[in-house]
Parts: C-alpha cells; sequence; structure tokens
C-alpha cells in the first residue's frame, strides 16, 4: 500500500509539475486560440469566428482577411505542388466566376482568400496565372508546411476551404466539386 501511495504523489508530482512548463510559441498561440475557442469567439469550428489572416500578396501588399468582412468568403488553401488543388482550382474559379456577382440574402458578395503553402514564389505566381485564379486575395508568407497561415489554421492537407459569413463566423468546411456550389446557393438571393 505504501508503494501505491508513493507512485501516486510521483504521478502527481509529475502532471503538477509539468501544468507550469513555458509553451513554445507556436503551443502558445494554439493554447490561446482554445481559450478563445472556449469562449465562442474565435476558433475553427463551424460557427466560431475563423481567426484572422493578414499576408503578403504576389505584389508584396498586405492583405488581411478581416478586409472581406461584409461578404461570403471561401478561404482556400492550396499549393503550386499539389496535384489535388490543381485539379480542384477550376471548381473554385467557376464557383467564383458564378458568385462573384450573385446577391446573396445576408451578404455584399462572394470572395476568395487564396493561402497558399508555396515556397517558391515563381512558382506560385505562375500557377495563379496558369489556372486563371483572377480573383485580387492571393497571400502567402512562402513558409511551404511550416507556414504561419497554415499553423494558425491547423491544415493538415489541402486543398483545404473553409466558407465563411459576412461577419467572418464559419459555415462549413472542405467543400469541394460540386458541394461548394450547393453551400453557396444556399446563401444567394438571386443571380
Amino acid at each position: 500500500m505504501k508503494k501505491l501511495i508513493q507512485f501516486s504523489l510521483a504521478i502527481g508530482t509529475v502532471a503538477l509539475a509539468t501544468a507550469f512548463i513555458v509553451p513554445t510559441e507556436p503551443e502558445a498561440k494554439a493554447e490561446i486560440n482554445l481559450v478563445l475557442e472556449k469562449s465562442g469567439q474565435v476558433g475553427l469550428n463551424v460557427g466560431d469566428t475563423a481567426p484572422d489572416l493578414e499576408f503578403e500578396s504576389p505584389d508584396g501588399k498586405m492583405l488581411k482577411l478581416s478586409s472581406l468582412r461584409g461578404k461570403v468568403v471561401l478561404i482556400d488553401f492550396w499549393a503550386s505542388w499539389c496535384g489535388p488543388c490543381r485539379r480542384e482550382n477550376p471548381n473554385v474559379v467557376n464557383a467564383y466566376n458564378k458568385y462573384k456577382k450573385a446577391k446573396f440574402k445576408d451578404a455584399k458578395g462572394f470572395e476568395v482568400f487564396s493561402v497558399s503553402l508555396d515556397k517558391s514564389k515563381d512558382k506560385w505566381v505562375a500557377a495563379i496565372a496558369q489556372d486563371k485564379l483572377d480573383w485580387k486575395y492571393h497571400v502567402s508568407d512562402l513558409g511551404g508546411w511550416s507556414s504561419e497561415p497554415a499553423k494558425i489554421y491547423g491544415i493538415r492537407s489541402i486543398p483545404h476551404s473553409i466558407l465563411i459569413d459576412k461577419d467572418g463566423t464559419i459555415l462549413a468546411k472542405n467543400l469541394r466539386g460540386q458541394n461548394l456550389h450547393i453551400a453557396l446557393d444556399e446563401l444567394v438571393a438571386s443571380f
């Protein structure tokens, strides 16, 4: 019995000690997002407010996701080297062209906010042109899988999309193919 009590005390001490270890910067950000998510302010689940992003465009301008408030926005994580992303791009282009001028029930339009996980600016810019991604909101920190936007959104695979409403609330995630059009059709008042 004495050994069981000592073992229990040792486990408790280790657990208590690990509770006070200072987290690294990415861990700290994850903990902050978790706290905010629990408060309902910001998070990564449907119904949460999407975390804001502000990163450089190919021409060096800082573009901010929250500047699109008032519109329905598709946040699209992709990369030039990603085959499935490149195959999904025509669908995203089709949706953009179909819905950019639509009248929405509760929003001032539709926009795509593309986030690239590329490491090469030249390949990223070439893919934008080749795939005819004609919207103006393209950002990347050229960090690949280690990019800050991927960390903020917990991106583990691409393509990955998040549909947000005019207030930045997450409506749906990973909409591909016809599912993207179906989700947007539900939000449209008229074409």
